[in-house]
C-alpha cells in the first residue's frame, strides 16, 4: 500500500475545466465533486466524472459519493441504495475511485454500508478490468474512536482515509495524524487534508502522509442576469497558482528526502 514515489498531490475539483488546471499545475491525482464550498461536497453528474476522467491525471479521478449535505448518518434505506448505485455509475463513467464515508448514529463507522460500497467498487472495477480504489473521507474525523475505526477500514480494504487527525485542520491535528501513520504502517494510506496552508505541507508530510488533498478553489465573478443569481453572484474555480505552489512544496520535500 505504501507509495514508493513518494507523497503525493490531490486536489479536489468540482468541472472539467478544474481537472485541467490540476492536470497542467503539476497535481497526481484529483478528486471530483459538486457544490464544494456550499456544501462541502456532493456527488457529481455522470458527464463531469467522465469528462474529468479523460483528462489524464496521473493517478486519475477519485469521485465524492455523498448524496446529500449534513451528517454522515444515512439510516434512510433509499440513501444508502443510491450511493450503492452511484459507486458503480462512477465507475463505469471512468472513475479510477471513489470517496466514501458513513457512520451510525453512535459515531462510529457503519461497517454494513462501508463494505457494500466497498463491494461494489470492487465488482464494478472487476467488471471494467480494472482495480479501483477506495478512499473514507473525512466523516473519519466525526468518529468516536479514530484507532478502532482505522482497522475496521483496513480490515474492510479501502486503500485510503482522508483526514484532518479529528480537528477542524490539519496544523491543529498533527500529533493526531502522526499516530494514524504509525497505526497504519503501510497497510492503508493516510492523505491529510482541511485546511492545509502551503507553507506547512513540509511539515506535514514530515509526519508520513501518502498525500495532502486541497480544495484550491478561488470565487471568480459570474456573469448575472436572467436567472444568473443576482449582482453579486461568483462561482468557485480551481486556481492554478496554489496548484501549482502545493505541487512545488511537494516536489522540493521530496528532492530534499532524496538527498538525504
Amino acid at each position: 500500500m505504501k507509495d514508493m514515489h513518494g507523497p503525493r498531490v490531490e486536489i479536489a475539483v468540482q468541472d472539467v475545466a478544474g481537472a485541467r488546471t490540476a492536470l497542467e499545475a503539476g497535481a497526481d491525482r484529483i478528486e471530483v465533486c459538486a457544490g464544494l464550498g456550499a456544501y462541502g461536497g456532493l456527488t457529481p453528474s455522470w458527464a463531469v466524472i467522465a469528462g474529468c476522467s479523460r483528462v489524464g491525471l496521473p493517478l486519475g479521478a477519485q469521485v465524492l459519493i455523498r448524496p446529500r449535505a449534513g451528517a454522515f448518518v444515512y439510516e434512510n434505506e433509499d440513501e444508502r441504495r443510491v450511493q450503492v448505485e452511484d459507486v458503480r455509475s462512477a465507475v463505469k463513467a471512468g472513475a479510477g475511485g471513489v470517496v466514501v464515508g458513513a457512520l451510525n448514529a453512535d459515531g462510529r463507522v457503519d461497517l454494513a454500508l462501508c463494505r457494500d460500497l466497498v463491494t461494489a467498487a470492487r465488482s464494478a472495477g472487476d467488471q471494467e478490468g480494472r482495480r479501483v480504489e477506495v478512499t473514507f473521507h473525512r466523516a473519519f474525523d466525526m468518529v468516536v474512536d479514530r484507532s478502532r475505526a482505522l482497522d475496521q477500514l483496513i480490515d474492510l480494504g479501502f486503500d485510503r482515509v482522508l483526514t484532518s487527525g479529528g480537528a477542524p485542520s490539519v496544523p491543529e491535528g498533527m500529533d493526531s495524524i502522526g499516530d494514524l501513520v504509525s497505526q497504519a504502517a503501510g497497510r492503508i494510506q493516510i492523505m491529510a487534508g482541511g485546511g492545509v496552508r502551503i507553507d506547512a505541507i513540509g511539515e506535514v508530510l514530515d509526519l508520513g502522509v501518502a498525500a495532502v488533498h486541497l480544495s484550491a478553489k478561488r470565487l471568480v465573478p459570474a456573469p448575472a442576469g436572467p436567472g444568473g443569481g443576482g449582482e453579486d453572484a461568483s462561482v468557485e474555480v480551481t486556481d492554478a497558482g496554489t496548484v501549482a505552489a502545493a505541487v512545488r512544496a511537494v516536489r522540493a520535500y521530496r528532492s530534499r528526502r532524496t538527498a538525504c
